[in-house]
């Protein structure tokens, strides 16, 4: 029986019928087995999703083939085994594997194969120092052992790992082309399983950081249709419902996005994959968020925390929503402090300009939108083009030039439709209605409104449909902003600028500048004739 089911675990393997492929190698008679069985023992169980069972068999083939002298095939374990422990978020065990990797070299040649395995893990340390010139270097250098070793893994590695950190480095039209470069080369099915799955995801995680939802969503599909190709598959399904699940959020599918993002975290608790939860919680709060459950959201943030994911800017746009600007403008500036590359900046601006523009802060929150928009022009990302626009808009808005607004706005607007993003395109609408009605043309900017009011309606997102309405209601006159309403009513009722800058968590100097705004929009010149426009308008 032992021979029956190592020829059937050996025949399962092959077919990629993982599950199939476990259960077999389990049950075949242990002295049967030598390293490479044990090693496919090891693959079969890691993809199954039966991670103690890799690590057993895995540590298994490491013995057996320091047994036989073979410190070339150890050493390749230990990375396996290495990289099992640092997924599993055990980074001190998955060192110590790197390390006995490298005493195993000691005394093999300098281009051995397996040397380019171990530079795997210099390029990952590298990457997390925010080296990314030198973390490119070095996938240079594995692919060069790849081309020389005729292995399709560190070939496909060294290209997928120089893509990602070309874009960390701002280069990102060279950097998508190693992408692409990577994943035609899985189509050859000469990329190991496990090896295939990490490009797969790699890629898909490059194009969600730079917003480019078309490739990201023409691989998503290939590693949906790849995850299916195998039978009992788990490992990277997880990553497979997180992407869709981006995706659908992207395109406005804000309910079914919550159904992938629960199916993704899922996924990962049964990979024991605890840290990539926090990614599943955090995208559930950006959902959460815009269907206006704020609870639910800090809820799904604090989880993400928890899990090791920063729930940022997510939480910052939560406090902006509840009113709590004082702590959104800080958690943004913090934010902007900590990012260098044009990646994670490129992630933050957008969320910095809305916050900054909120608050008040004028200056900071155009040179963040300048910078998020000479961003935009070196990425050639349609979605951050738009996000720039809209950012450019918020500003110009702002500052009283609602001729330019309704410009960046319009074109914010046009790259959200010919993306499929309704929710985005709907907002952008609300702010051109804004900039129409600066212009005095209130017929039109009623009719965005009406369109907006309309789409939020469809997708189910409260905050968005309840500001139309209150905006539908209003016909707010001289291009008064909401906010400059609220402080025109709080001066009606009497209150101080310390009072209005308390009640609205604004700072005073803001609160100047609202009043300032007031004055010069509606011709008024003192507290009183302001307090006498505001009930003359209805406006209290």
């Amino acid at each position: 029986m032992g021979n029956d089911d190592l020829a059937a675990g050996r025949e399962a393997y092959a077919q990629r019928a993982w599950a199939e492929a476990r259960e077999h190698l389990t049950r075949a008679d242990p002295t049967t087995l030598g390293g490479d069985d044990l090693r496919a023992l090891g693959s079969a169980a890691y993809l199954s999703g039966d991670r103690d069972t890799a690590v057993r068999a895995l540590q298994q083939a490491h013995q057996t083939h320091v047994a036989d002298g073979d410190h070339r095939a150890a050493a390749l374990d230990a990375h396996q085994l290495a990289m099992v422990f640092f997924m599993r978020g055990e980074p001190a065990v998955g060192g110590g594997w790197v390390a006995r990797a490298h005493r195993l070299l000691e005394a093999e040649p300098e281009d051995a194969r397996e040397r380019g395995y171990l530079l795997i893990h210099d390029m990952f340390q590298l990457l997390g120092a925010g080296q990314f010139g030198a973390a490119a270097a070095t996938c240079e250098r594995i692919d060069e052992f790849g081309r020389r070793w005729n292995d399709a893994d560190l070939v496909a590695f060294g290209n997928v790992g120089q893509g990602r950190c070309l874009l960390l480095l701002g280069e990102v039209r060279e950097g998508l082309a190693r992408l692409d470069e990577a994943m035609v080369a899985l189509t050859t099915g000469e990329v190991s399983p496990i090896m295939a799955g990490h490009v797969y995801c790699t890629m898909i995680e490059g194009c969600q950081e730079i917003a480019d939802y078309e490739r990201m969503t023409q691989w998503t599909d290939a590693l949906v249709r790849w995850c299916e190709d195998q039978p009992g598959l788990i490992a990277f399904t997880g990553q497979c419902a997180v992407h869709r699940g981006q995706i659908l959020r992207a395109h406005g599918s804000f309910r079914e996005a919550l159904d992938e993002l629960a199916l993704a975290a899922e996924r990962y608790a049964a990979n024991a994959m605890d840290p990539a939860i926090g990614l599943a919680m955090y995208e559930r709060g950006e959902v959460l968020r815009t269907l206006g459950d704020l609870d639910g959201a800090e809820a799904a943030y604090e989880d993400a925390a928890r899990w090791g994911c920063e729930p940022q800017p997510g939480l910052a746009l939560l406090s902006l929503a509840r009113g709590r600007t004082t702590a959104a403008v800080a958690s943004v500036r913090r934010l902007l402090d900590e990012a260098h590359d044009p990646v994670s900046r490129s992630l933050r601006l957008g969320a910095a300009v809305e916050v900054l523009a909120a608050a008040g802060e004028l200056d900071d929150a155009q040179q963040a939108a300048e910078e998020l928009g000479t961003l935009a022009a070196t990425f050639g990302s349609a979605a951050v083009t738009a996000k720039a626009s809209y950012a450019a808009g918020l500003v110009a808005l702002a500052r009283g030039d609602p001729a330019e607004s309704l410009t960046q706005f319009r074109r914010s607007w046009r790259a959200w439709i010919e993306l499929g993003a309704r929710y985005d395109a709907a907002r952008a609408r609300v702010r051109i209605a804004l900039a129409l009605r600066a212009l005095g043309d209130a017929v039109s900017a009623t009719s965005e409104l009406s369109v907006a009011h309309q789409a939020f309606t469809e997708l189910g997102t409260e905050p968005a449909r309840r500001e139309v309405e209150r905006l539908l209601a209003t016909g707010l006159p001289d291009g008064l902003t909401p906010r400059e309403v609220e402080v025109l009513r709080l001066v009606a009722r009497g209150q101080s600028n310390p009072q209005i800058a308390g009640e609205l968590f604004l700072s005073e100097k803001t609160v100047a500048r609202h009043l300032s705004n007031i004055f010069t929009k509606t011709g008024v010149t003192s507290r009183t004739a302001a307090a006498a426009y505001a009930h003359s308008h209805e406006l209290t």
